[in-house]
C-alpha cells in the first residue's frame, strides 16, 4: 500500500477557502453533455490517453457544447497481474485513507497533486474534468484502518476523547453489490463518517474537479444517506461541482422522488453497452421517467436529468476486457440513430463513449446533429405518443399483404411473466406480502395477488443463526426461490447489468452480508437490510415488450415547431403513422386541425412540404424518422 504524507497545515489553510461565498450560476441548465472513457477503455485508461482524447474532444466536439471528459472507474487502481474489477489490495490510498490516482498510469500525480495538472491541462482547453467514484470507503483502507482526517483542523479527527478511524466508520455488511471487495457504505450518523466523505469532496474540489460520478448509491445500491451528505457538501463548495449518481440498475419514478433535488443527473439504466437490446430496454423507463415530469426537474443548485447512460457508438472496448478501445461498435447506424433521437426527445445527458482519437465522419455527424443537440438543450413537452399506427412492409413491399397494427400504452397483450422488482417503500404497492406457515420449520413469504392465471408468487423465508444453523425466525431473514437450493435473492446483483439484461431480483448462493437480508414489516412490505428498498411484484407482456412493436416521441421547440419521432422496433420495415388530429390530444391549446403543417424528415433530409392530414414515412429495421413540424 502506497502511503501519500500531506501536510496538515496546507490542508487547514486550503480548506477555508472552499466554501461558498456568493451564489453560482445555475447548475446543469440543459442536459449535460461530454465524453465518458468507460465504452473505450474499461478502467485502463492512462494520463497520456486521456489527455490526447481531451485534446480531440476540444477541437471537434467542444463547438458543439460537449464540455465535460470524464475519467471513469479505478483510476487509482494498480494495471498489474491480478488487479482486476473486484480485486483486493491494489489501489493507492493516502494517509488517510483516501484514493489517490495510480502514478504509474497518472505520472502527474506524483508528490500529493492527485488531479491538479490534469485538470488544469483539460480546462486550458475550455473542458472541464470529471471523475467517477465509488460509494462510501474502500476496502483496503478499511483493513489498514486508516486515520480519518478533519479538514476543519487538518488534523486526525477527534471525538469524545478519541481518536477515530476507518474501522470505526465502515460498514462491512453494506458492501457494494457489484464490486464487494471494493467499496462499502459509511456510517454517516457519526461524525467521523461525515468528515471522511467531507475531506473526500473537498479534496476532488482541490484537484479542481467540475463533474462527479458517484457509483453504485442509486438503483439496487441506493444509499440516500451518503447521497444526502455528499450533496450537502457540494452545495457549500465555492467550486460549483456537478453531481451524477449511478448506477440505476431497476429504478423508478418512485425512488426518484427521495434524490433527484439532491442531484444533477442520475443513471435510470444498466450499463448501456452496444446491443439492440440494451437500446431497446430505454423506451419504457425513459417513457415512466417523463410521465413523472421528471426531465429538468429541480436538482442540486439547478436542475436534474433522467440519464440513459453513455453512447457506446465509434471505437469501442468490451466491458470488462481491461483493455483499450479495438472494435467498432456493433449497433449499426440506424440502431445507432434511433438511440441519438431517443437520448434528445428524452433530454437525457449525452456523454459519447467512444475513442474520440478515432472518430470516423460517420459517427460525428450523427454526434453533432444540429436537429438532435437543439431539441436535447432545449426542446419542451417531452413525452412518448402513443397515437401513431405501425405497417409492418412485406419482403415485397406489397400493401396488400401488410398487417396494420395500431399501438396504445394501454395495451395489454395475452402473455405475462412475473418479476420482482425493487422500489421505494413509499410506493403503496409494496404492502402485499404475507407469512405462509408449511410446517413447523418452513415458511413461505407470498405476494397478495395472484397475476392473471399465474398462483401468487412465494419465496421461503429462513435466517441464518450465529452457530450456522438454518431455522424460522421473525428477525432478519433470507429469501429463497425454492426450500431445496441454496440460493438467496440478492437487492443488488452480484455484477453489473446491461439494460437489457432481465431485470429480476438476482439469486446468488446465500451469504450473511445485508445484501441477502430482509425484514417484513407490520404492513407487509418486504425491506432490504442493504438499501432500504422494499420488494414488489410486477408483471410484463411477453409479446409487447421492448423488443418489438412501435414507439413515438413528441416535443416542442424553443420557435413553437413541434418535433415528433417515430421508432421502428420491429424486425421488419414498418411505415410508422401519426395523424395531425391525434397531434392535437398532445398539445391542447393548439388547434392543428385548423391549419397545414410544414414538415421535413431530419435523417434523410427530405422536405415534405405541406402537411394537412398525416405524417407517414416507412422506418428502417431498428430504425426512426424525426420529423420538424411548423404549423402556423
Amino acid at each position: 500500500m502506497r502511503i501519500q504524507l500531506l501536510s496538515s497545515l496546507f490542508l487547514f489553510s486550503f480548506s477555508s477557502c472552499l466554501y461558498r461565498v456568493s451564489s453560482q450560476p445555475e447548475h446543469a441548465s440543459f442536459p449535460p453533455r461530454g465524453w465518458n472513457s468507460y465504452d473505450s477503455f474499461d478502467w485502463i485508461l492512462s494520463e497520456v490517453d486521456f489527455l490526447q482524447s481531451a485534446e480531440k474532444i476540444s477541437q471537434r466536439l467542444q463547438p458543439y457544447g460537449y464540455e465535460y471528459a470524464v475519467i471513469d472507474y479505478l483510476w487509482y487502481r494498480k494495471n498489474v497481474p491480478g488487479a482486476y474489477l473486484n480485486s483486493l489490495g491494489f489501489d493507492v490510498i493516502d494517509e488517510w485513507g483516501r484514493l489517490i490516482p495510480d502514478p504509474d498510469r497518472w505520472p502527474s500525480s506524483e508528490d500529493g497533486k492527485g488531479f491538479t495538472e490534469v485538470a488544469q491541462k483539460v480546462q486550458s482547453v475550455g473542458l472541464k474534468l470529471g471523475i467517477h467514484v465509488m460509494r462510501g470507503l474502500s476496502r483496503q483502507a478499511y483493513d489498514a484502518n486508516t486515520p480519518i482526517l478533519d479538514t476543519t483542523t487538518g488534523r486526525a479527527y477527534e471525538e469524545s476523547g478519541r481518536l477515530w478511524r476507518a474501522k470505526d466508520i465502515g460498514i462491512t455488511e453494506r458492501a457494494c453489490g457489484w464490486m464487494p471487495h471494493g467499496f462499502m457504505s459509511v456510517n454517516t450518523k457519526l461524525g467521523a463518517g461525515r468528515a471522511f466523505l467531507r475531506s473526500l469532496y473537498e479534496q476532488y474540489a482541490e484537484w479542481g474537479v467540475d463533474f462527479v460520478k458517484h457509483d453504485c448509491v442509486f438503483g439496487n445500491d441506493l444509499d440516500v444517506d451518503e447521497i444526502t451528505f455528499v450533496s450537502e457538501v457540494l452545495q457549500k463548495l465555492s467550486r460549483p461541482i456537478l453531481y451524477s449518481v449511478s448506477p440505476g440498475v431497476i429504478p423508478t419514478p418512485v425512488m426518484e422522488k427521495d434524490i433527484s433535488g439532491l442531484v444533477n443527473m442520475y443513471r435510470v439504466t444498466g450499463d448501456d453497452w452496444d446491443t439492440w437490446g440494451d437500446v431497446a430496454a430505454h423506451f419504457d423507463v425513459s417513457r415512466d421517467f417523463a410521465a413523472a415530469n421528471k426531465i429538468g426537474a429541480k436538482g442540486l443548485l439547478g436542475r436534474s436529468w433522467p440519464d440513459l447512460d453513455m453512447l457506446p457508438i465509434g471505437w469501442l472496448t468490451d466491458p470488462g476486457s481491461g483493455r483499450g478501445p479495438y472494435r467498432m461498435s456493433n449497433l449499426n447506424l440506424d440502431e445507432q440513430k434511433t438511440q441519438m433521437t431517443l437520448c434528445a426527445m428524452a433530454r437525457s445527458p449525452i456523454m459519447f463513449g467512444g475513442d474520440v482519437r478515432r472518430l470516423d465522419e460517420t459517427t460525428s455527424n450523427l454526434i453533432t446533429n444540429p436537429f438532435i443537440l437543439e431539441i436535447n438543450s432545449f426542446s419542451t413537452n417531452n413525452m412518448e405518443f402513443p397515437f401513431v399506427t405501425g405497417t409492418k412492409v412485406s419482403a415485397h413491399k406489397t400493401t396488400n399483404h401488410s398487417r396494420r397494427s395500431r399501438r396504445s400504452l394501454k395495451e395489454v397483450g395475452t402473455s405475462h411473466t412475473q418479476f420482482l422488482g425493487f422500489t421505494s417503500c413509499n410506493h403503496p404497492k409494496v404492502n402485499g406480502w404475507s407469512i405462509k406457515a408449511l410446517d413447523q420449520d418452513l415458511d413461505q413469504i407470498c405476494w397478495k395477488e395472484s397475476m392473471r392465471s399465474h398462483e401468487p408468487l412465494c419465496l421461503y423465508k429462513r435466517i441464518l443463526t450465529f452457530d450456522g444453523r438454518l431455522i424460522s425466525n421473525q428477525g432478519g431473514f433470507h429469501l429463497l426461490a425454492s426450500h431445496e437450493m441454496e440460493f438467496c435473492l440478492d437487492a443488488s446483483p452480484r455484477k453489473k447489468r446491461t439494460s437489457k439484461e432481465f431485470k429480476s431480483g438476482s439469486f446468488s448462493p446465500c451469504r450473511s452480508d445485508a445484501n441477502q437480508m430482509w425484514e417484513l414489516s407490520n404492513n407487509g412490505s418486504l425491506i432490504s437490510s442493504y438499501s432500504g428498498l422494499c420488494v414488489t411484484v410486477k408483471s410484463i407482456d411477453a409479446n409487447v415488450g421492448n423488443s418489438g412493436g412501435v414507439r413515438s416521441w413528441i416535443a416542442t421547440g424553443r420557435k413553437g415547431e413541434i418535433y415528433v419521432a417515430l421508432f421502428n422496433l420491429n424486425s421488419e420495415k414498418t411505415v410508422i403513422s401519426a395523424t395531425i388530429s391525434d397531434l392535437t390530444k398532445a398539445f391542447p391549446g393548439r388547434n392543428l386541425n385548423a391549419t397545414s403543417c410544414y414538415g421535413r424528415e431530419v435523417w434523410s433530409g427530405k422536405d415534405f412540404g405541406e402537411i394537412k392530414d398525416s405524417i407517414s414515412m416507412e422506418v428502417e429495421i431498428h430504425g426512426c424518422a424525426l420529423f420538424v413540424l411548423n404549423c402556423p
